[in-house]
């Protein structure tokens, strides 16, 4: 059997991000060989040649380990920041008044410029804001049109540029700045897969990014505000994924509240078939330390037996002293946790939502199949993507192999549960398309002369979203011999 370039003991995918500490070959090999399958470029940080010195990089490191890598840009978004200060740092003490001003204040221990007029026009007294993560907390006592008078309650250090948060607040703000509108047209120049829409609030929000990408990037929503909970299931409908930004939910929610809405989130996004991903602080002691401690790896554990597609690393591999480490930590706990016998149960919880169309019953039909005829695989052939979208939704027994004509389709699906995608040549018959089936399991090494495995596919060929076609066919060593 030809030994397989993917990491198939693991459904659940790892993306990580890119950084100081990972942008040499020789790290994004690492990282590569340890089994991230995303790669994420921050346009917070860092300039265009930067992120494409990376790009070029994965790409070429793609055609060393024989499978396809995606890449994942994730735009800055609009930061709300408070302006400077005359000394380094001021100290507010819990009671205090602390004045923000809309016009130009040089800042002190009485105030500082707040330069977002949104902000102003969003807020009313009573409601609270949060400074530098939650670290500093101040209640509106008194607001006019261009100044908000605070009370604090809770104090401590402040510095310049913190930024504030805003919450049970949807601020009239596009999500995408003129930085995000001149990153995005560079990443979609570069060729990404995916874009990472930052502070989405609502529907409107996707419609306007979507309209920009042009369908040249999956386009995916990061959910960091607790008011998108409001509209959900339409915010995961108009997305092509979703993640989890469990650290910017956790500063305007409260701690307790974080997991149950975690779950809520992939919980919509499963049951409409959107790649989900949880994201922040996964490993965060691991940006210092070699090991992780047992209450993250159990935190990682809980968003794979939710049944989420990958799990992602931030500043863990970007700026880590430890990123290889990570990475590798993050492959065993994924490992650990899906040989769980109670896996396979906790994925089957949530039902699939919605009616069911014919390509969804051959998805579904496919995967009951490989469980009973105990099937190593199931091959999709997709051009878009959507078929292998459907074969992953149902979380089978099995691998699925998807095989594509597009070598940016095969990138993209490398985000999906389950999914291990290869750009191949397309197909014109029937009788072709499980001949091809059959070599592509072998030569991967997913499987060998005697095995059976489940074909999918759209007749006619080439026809997005057309899945109408179900085979199942024992693995011989003559289909390896027609080609």
């Amino acid at each position: 059997m030809t030994e397989s370039p993917f990491k198939l003991d693991r459904r659940t995918k790892i993306v990580a991000t890119l950084g100081p500490s990972s942008s040499d070959e020789a790290s994004i090999r690492s990282l590569l060989d340890a089994g991230v399958s995303v790669f994420r470029l921050n346009f917070s940080h860092g300039t265009h040649e930067e992120q494409k010195a990376r790009l070029d990089c994965i790409r070429k490191l793609e055609k060393e380990v024989g499978r396809p890598v995606g890449i994942l840009a994730d735009l800055q978004g609009p930061k709300l920041r408070i302006g400077t200060f005359s000394e380094d740092n001021v100290h507010l003490d819990v009671g205090q008044t602390f004045t923000l001003y809309l016009d130009e204040h040089r800042g002190d221990s009485t105030g500082v410029k707040l330069p977002h007029p949104e902000v102003f026009a969003a807020q009313k007294v009573g409601e609270e804001l949060l400074v530098d993560d939650g670290k500093i907390r101040l209640r509106i006592t008194e607001l006019t049109s261009n100044k908000m008078v605070t009370e604090v309650m809770v104090g401590g250090i402040i510095s310049e540029r913190k930024g504030v948060n805003v919450p049970g607040v949807s601020l009239p703000i596009s999500p995408l700045t003129k930085k995000d509108r001149i990153d995005l047209k560079y990443a979609l120049e570069i060729g990404v897969e995916w874009v990472a829409l930052s502070f989405v609030q609502r529907v409107e929000d996707l419609i306007e990014a979507r309209e920009l990408i042009g369908g040249k990037a999956g386009l995916l929503a990061k959910l960091e505000k607790p008011s998108v909970l409001d509209d959900l299931e339409n915010i995961v409908k108009h997305s092509d994924a979703i993640m989890v930004a469990r650290g910017d939910l956790g500063v305007e929610l409260p701690p307790e509240r974080v997991p149950s809405i975690q779950k809520r989130i992939v919980q919509v996004a499963r049951s409409q078939g959107k790649p989900v991903i949880v994201a922040t602080q996964m490993l965060e002691s691991m940006i210092h330390h070699p090991i992780p401690t047992r209450a993250e790896a159990s935190d990682v554990a809980t968003a794979i037996y939710d049944g989420v597609d990958a799990v992602m690393l931030s500043a863990e591999t970007a700026a880590g002293s430890y990123p290889e480490e990570a990475v590798s930590v993050m492959g065993r706990i994924i490992s650990e946790t899906e040989s769980d016998k109670n896996y396979r149960q906790m994925l089957q919880i949530y039902p699939l939502i919605g009616e069911i169309s014919d390509a969804d019953a051959i998805a579904i039909a496919a995967s009951q199949i490989a469980k009973d005829r105990e099937c190593v695989a199931v091959v999709t052939f997709t051009s878009t993507g959507s078929t292998a979208l459907r074969a992953a939704r149902n979380r089978g027994v099995v691998p699925i192999l998807g095989l594509t004509p597009s070598d940016h389709v095969a990138r993209k699906l490398s985000l999906v549960w389950g999914v291990y995608s290869i750009q191949t040549k397309d197909v014109a018959s029937f009788s072709e398309m499980v001949g091809k089936s059959v070599r592509m399991a072998m030569r991967k090494g997913i499987a060998k002369s005697g095995d059976r495995i489940v074909v999918t596919a759209g007749v006619p060929f080439g026809t997005p979203g057309s899945t109408n076609t179900i085979r199942l066919t024992k693995v011989s060593e003559n289909y390896e011999k027609e080609e």
